[in-house]
Formats: structure tokens, sequence, C-alpha cells
């Protein structure tokens, strides 16, 4: 079984530490939850994961290979693949160019490929392909950067508040796809502000605070007893 292993993780911004040693391991086929309150450092770690950010000490590796301090190219080619909070895509191309831009390390048969399956899974992309990113709404825009990650054939997704500001109706159909794409294999970091929706999905629940990781187990015993949770971000 795949597994993302992160061990002794420190980062800072500004000079500023945001993440002080966490460990976790992410395992294939399981949707691991991620929550915290604002600023507890669940997106530098996203970040730090898929190389957008620089890791001070620590390692991440996957089945054993070493990605601490690779560019988020070799990161994605090796099987992460990040959806970055804020509905990120590419939005002055075409939601075809952006699928293949995220497909840039497939030779043309398996681009292929993985945009088709992509148009597939979501047809409101097929209908839009020649549109221009920035023209489509936010619920469009988070599904095209879903779809961005998909192309990629990831063993690893980092979903980073998927939900922010979209229609009920889009966060269900979003999280559905999340946890088939469990069922099918691919293991999930799911940083997701409604925590209902988190606890409902995730076979594994960590809680971070102030860059530490606070609370780790199964989701059961969060959601019979919520001051669990609410002790866990004040530590």
């Amino acid at each position: 079984m795949s597994e993302l292993v992160i061990r002794d993780l420190v980062v800072k911004r500004a000079g500023k530490v945001v993440l002080a040693g966490v460990s976790l391991k992410l395992s294939a086929g399981k949707i691991t939850a991620l929550l915290g309150p604002n600023g507890a450092g669940k997106s530098s770690l996203v970040l730090a994961l898929a190389g957008v950010l620089p890791i001070d000490a620590g390692t991440v590796s996957l089945d054993g290979q070493e990605l601490a301090g690779s560019s988020p190219e070799i990161i994605r080619r090796n099987g992460i693949a990040a959806i970055l909070e804020g509905h990120r895509v590419l939005d002055g191309l075409t939601v075809d160019d952006n699928l293949r831009a995220a497909g840039f390390h497939h030779d043309a048969s398996a681009l292929k490929s993985a945009v088709g399956d992509v148009y597939d899974l979501f047809p409101e992309l097929a209908e839009r392909r020649g549109q221009r990113a920035r023209l489509m709404s936010g619920g469009q825009q988070q599904i095209l950067a879903l779809g961005q990650a998909l192309v990629a054939r990831p063993r690893f997704i980092l979903a980073d508040e998927m939900s922010l500001g979209l229609a009920p109706l889009i966060v269900k159909r979003l999280m559905g796809v999340l946890a088939r794409l469990a069922e099918a294999g691919t293991g999930v970091l799911l940083i997701e502000q409604f925590t209902a929706v988190a606890l409902r999905l995730a076979s594994d629940v960590r809680v971070i605070s102030r860059g530490r990781l606070t609370y780790g187990g199964p989701p059961q015993p969060l959601i019979e007893d919520p001051d669990i949770l609410h002790r866990s971000y004040l530590a």
C-alpha cells in the first residue's frame, strides 16, 4: 500500500515558525481530515508538501522516496497533486488548456486519456472546453481545479478548502468525487471548513493548532463529543 510519510516537518514563513515538528502518515485509499483554526498551519502544510514553500527541517517520503526540497513539478510527477485554496486555475487559459497544462508530464496518448476521463466525470467542463477559466463561476473553477489534479493521475490529493464560498450542491458533488477516489485507492488529505463534512468522510483525523498536531485518531470520538475538538483547537 502506497504511503506518504511526513516526519518532524518544520516550516517558517517570514521568519516565523508555522509548522513545528509535524509528523503524520497518509495511506492509499484513505481520507485523512486535517482540522484546525485559522492560522493553525493547515495551508502551510499543503504548500510545503506541494513544494511551493521551502522546508526548513524534516522529511517527506512517498513509498520511501524522499521528496522534501523537490520542485512542485517533480512532486506532481511523483504522484502528489495539490488543490490549493481559492479556486486557483490559470484564468487566462481555456478549460482545455488548463487541463492539458496540468498533465505536462504525460506523453500525448496518456494526456489525451487523462483529459478525456475528466471530461467524462465533469460534462460541464467538456461543454466549456474552449472557454477561458476567468469567465467561469467560482463553483465551475473549483471543479476545474479538481479536474487539474485528476489529470495528473495522482496517488495522493491534497485538498485545501475546496468548499470555500461554494453552494452546498457543488460541495456535495466535490466531496462525493473525493470519496469515490479514495474508494478507488487514492489517498486524500482533506482540509475542510465544514467540520461535519470532513468527519463524515474521513477515516482518520488530525487536528493542528499553532503549527503542532494536537489530536490524532478516528473521527468518531470527535463526532460524539465536540468538546474534544474544541479543546484540541485551543491546545
